[in-house]
């Protein structure tokens, strides 16, 4: 299979060979689809091959409607060459409905997780390590019974009575397997005689073990930590909205916007020339 940066080349090379497009316009077209190539998936599924654009709509989200609109031409236009000419079908992922938030979720950085569970009850790392390890929301988290928890996955029943199953981290099974051993809960796995733990319950002592550490949390900032920290890593926004349990991705997109602390580092990593100070040096 080719990259698809081979295909879009093949594409643009059509465009003046075949098609005689202006310098400006292709010009147009190949910064359009180098951006959405950027932050873009592709991937094979089912023998077919998708293309999912939707970060890349929520990244021009704020331009005008004339801008929006050229980009999204030169995307549809290289779908329709390699449906057409290279006999490559296509689907197109495009998250149409896309808003730009009023405001983004903050999560919180992992270090700062990762220091309060070293200093954490078991009781507490099983509470973190459940939101932000697999994405619950805390009504989701103090329902949850025994008999959903499997060895390789956990069987969550969330909004609209859906039902998602969520992969079980070696990590965290065996901080439940721990926690059974020492607690020997009956039913629930946060319960207190025999009657599960409310949201109120668990938000409470959430809240006061990141206090402790002079972090103001929640149980949903954790949720926006697992959503942000996967995409930020690569992570499909399709699978993270499954997990996240989301009706749609126009939910998720909102997790897809870096920071900017980020993109620096990413630019720097992949620039050529970021690396020429670190060569020179060598060399002396």
């Amino acid at each position: 299979m080719k990259k698809l940066q081979e295909l879009i080349d093949g594409f643009l090379d059509y465009l003046v060979d075949i098609r005689g497009y202006s310098e400006a316009t292709l010009t147009t077209y190949e910064v359009a689809l180098r951006q959405m190539m950027e932050v873009s998936h592709f991937y094979q599924e089912d023998n077919a091959f998708v293309l999912d654009i939707t970060p890349y709509r929520f990244q021009i989200a704020k331009k005008n409607k004339h801008t929006i609109a050229t980009k999204l031409t030169a995307i549809h236009s290289c779908i329709n060459y390699l449906e057409e000419q290279e006999n490559l079908p296509i689907r197109l992922i495009a998250g149409e409905s896309i808003k730009v938030p009023k405001s983004l979720p903050k999560p919180i950085e992992a270090q700062y997780i990762q220091e309060v569970l070293q200093s954490a009850t078991l009781e507490e790392k099983l509470l973190i390590s459940m939101l932000y390890g697999l994405g619950l929301r805390i009504t989701e988290l103090s329902t949850l019974q025994l008999s959903q928890i499997q060895p390789e996955w956990v069987q969550v029943r969330g909004k609209g009575n859906k039902v998602r199953e969520l992969p079980l981290l070696p990590a965290i099974r065996d901080l439940i397997n721990t926690y059974l051993a020492n607690h020997t809960p009956k039913k629930y796995l946060f319960e207190k005689g025999n009657v599960p733990l409310n949201s109120a319950q668990l938000r409470y002592r959430l809240t006061k073990i990141f206090k402790s550490h002079g972090i103001k949390a929640t149980p949903h900032q954790l949720r926006h930590s697992f959503a942000t920290h996967l995409l930020n890593q690569g992570a499909r926004i399709a699978d993270v909205s499954e997990l996240l349990g989301h009706a749609t991705m126009a939910t998720t997109q909102v997790y897809t916007k870096l920071g900017t602390a980020k993109k620096m580092n990413e630019y720097m990593k992949a620039h050529p020339l970021a690396h020429k100070g670190s060569e020179d040096s060598s060399e002396e």
